[in-house]
């Protein structure tokens, strides 16, 4: 059995059990109040830094599907589709963890080993590939969040890069969930424009006013992309404008929601980490948005 250890915790969030689950419920305290949503929610979008400053972002769109659930449906979907940001180098397929567990200071968390078989029946785009996660962090952060609110679901997870053929990979994705009858989430972890001299990245200067383009501009495009449920434009956009390091994931996700019906895109929240850790004098910040994507009930 095939078992991926936690490679940040202790950095990104907690590395004990009870301190994880305070921090949770920390996040959870802390996320944008859940406004009445139309529809039903079948994905979305959230960021993926080190918790104390997106976690209540990250937290904020698992609540939000909770609350969506309705008294017919289960409690818990029967898989989490995690579609990661690549930060390290890799080919122009997507990377599978197909089977065993996930280990995090929660305990473990299983792989759906049938969906992932299916999935790469339905595509050469996407790989048996688990090396590729060995330290790769965008889905890691999620996992304790996902044990908490949804215990009883399997995890797959699935690393793209920023490649042209993203949306493909959603498709596939979409389309093996739709054959086979899955209750499923399909969530992207994705940060947005990482702006600053730490970050190498300040065409608009060095300061506040370069800080609030980040924010007020850049990361609008590509969010206005995303509300737009527009797949094809997201890796194009990332590409010219860097505002967004798991733009791949953002696009199958999109693609694999709307192949589940999904028909619109409501943003929860949007803040820079300048915000969440109270930073009035910084040169550099990093957007986060939380956004989930709903069909019709």
């Amino acid at each position: 059995m095939m078992i991926r250890d936690p490679v940040v915790a202790g950095k990104f969030y907690p590395n004990a059990s009870d301190r994880c689950v305070r921090a949770i419920a920390t996040c959870l305290d802390e996320s944008a109040t859940t406004p009445d949503l139309p529809g039903h929610i079948v994905g979305g979008v959230l960021p993926h830094a080190g918790w104390v400053c997106s976690g209540g972002v990250a937290a904020g769109v698992f609540k939000a599907i909770k609350n969506s659930r309705t008294t017919k449906d289960k409690p818990h979907p029967d898989v989490i589709i995690f579609f990661g940001a690549a930060h390290h180098p890799c080919g122009p397929t997507a990377s599978l963890f197909p089977s065993g567990r996930w280990e995090s200071p929660l305990g473990p968390i299983t792989i759906d080993d049938r969906l992932a078989n299916r999935v790469m029946s339905h595509t050469n785009l996407v790989v048996d590939d688990p090396y590729a996660h060995e330290s790769e962090h965008s889905i890691e952060v999620q996992i304790p969040f996902i044990q908490t609110i949804f215990p009883d679901a399997k995890l797959l997870p699935i690393i793209v890069p920023m490649t042209a053929n993203a949306p493909e990979i959603g498709q596939a994705v979409g389309r093996t969930l739709k054959s086979y009858g899955y209750d499923a989430i399909v969530l992207a972890s994705s940060d947005l424009t990482h702006y600053g001299p730490r970050y190498k990245f300040t065409p608009k200067g060095v300061g506040e006013a370069g800080l609030q383009w980040a924010r007020t501009v850049n990361d609008r495009r590509l969010i206005g992309h995303i509300l737009d449920l527009n797949e094809l434009a997201i890796v194009p956009e990332a590409l010219q404008h860097k505002n967004a390091c798991g733009a791949g994931a953002i696009s199958a996700a999109i693609a694999a929601s709307k192949h589940l019906a999904a028909n619109s895109a409501i943003l929860l929240e949007h803040v820079t980490s300048q915000e969440t850790l109270g930073q009035s004098a910084t040169d550099d910040a990093v957007g986060y948005a939380g956004i989930v994507f709903t069909r019709p009930n």
